[in-house]
């Protein structure tokens, strides 16, 4: 049986994982020790992110050890390099790497726990991502199929764990099977 390639999703959860346990000052000498033996450079920021409360339950978790520092490359981080990365076939798909990549990978002022259907437009449009014929009814749709919860503001949506565990784990789909 063949080994399958390792998500970043499933990577970020395994090294979570093996951090929790440790006691805070061991887990700093732990990513420290990890750093050095990979050569990769170690983030100058010393305090932990911050994490602030959401209005919504609905984002299951939000796993502080995978903020990427502002020092990273902003071409890592934008909508169509994630999105080609995913590979999303639909748009319900698209509409739940949006709102992962605004939920979890966004820059701090882009950052967001909800999405709308102008939102979506958006970074479907930056994303290259083609837009769908009635983008108003996607999100209930994509409720309607378990990936979003309905969020307290008008016409706002939040990723549910179905969503989240799409874009995290199953994304892309393998070709051919």
């Amino acid at each position: 049986m063949t080994e399958k390639k390792q998500t970043l999703g499933q990577a970020i959860d395994q090294i979570i994982e093996a951090l929790d346990s440790l006691a805070p000052d061991a887990r700093q000498t732990a990513i420290d020790a990890a750093c050095s033996h990979l050569g990769i450079a170690k983030s100058t920021s010393v305090a932990p992110p911050q994490v602030v409360p959401q209005p919504t339950a609905a984002l299951i978790r939000t796993p502080s050890l995978h903020e990427t520092p502002p020092a990273h490359s902003p071409k890592v981080m934008d909508i169509r390099t994630f999105k080609e990365s995913k590979g999303p076939k639909s748009a319900k798909q698209m509409a739940c790497v949006v709102a992962y990549y605004l939920a979890e990978l966004a820059l701090e002022g882009e950052k967001r726990a909800t999405v709308t259907s102008k939102v979506l437009e958006k970074y479907f449009k930056q994303g290259k991502f083609k837009l769908p014929k009635t983008i108003g009814q996607l999100l209930p749709d994509a409720k309607a199929s378990g990936y979003f919860e309905a969020a307290p503001g008008k016409g706002e949506y939040a990723l549910n764990a179905v969503g989240y565990n799409l874009v995290a784990h199953n994304l892309p789909t393998k070709k051919g099977k």
